[in-house]
């Protein structure tokens, strides 16, 4: 994660979108005021997927769900994926 004064990212903040195209590796800019983390500068896919995230783990149904899937992977209890497609029409 890249550190930035409050000060630099004003002035910088029109051209972050481009910054964050450049360098496939910058998932955030840490926008410090004084030295200390005030604020966090994301690309926009990034904080989508963080909510989403966020949502599923909040939901106590949907996270028994995938813990249930989980353990039956663990167990070898699959699906073929050509069975999937006949039930499914594709």
């Amino acid at each position: 994660m890249k550190t930035m004064p409050i000060v630099q990212a004003r002035n910088s903040l029109t051209t972050l979108p481009e910054q964050f195209e450049k360098q496939p590796g910058l998932d955030a800019v840490a926008v410090t005021r004084r030295g200390k983390p005030v604020l966090a500068v994301m690309p926009w896919e990034l904080y989508e997927s963080l909510v989403e995230t966020l949502e599923i783990l909040g939901d106590k149904e949907m996270m028994s769900s995938l813990r249930k899937s989980v353990k039956e992977i663990e167990k070898g209890k699959l699906v073929p994926w050509k069975k999937v497609k006949r039930e499914m029409d594709f």
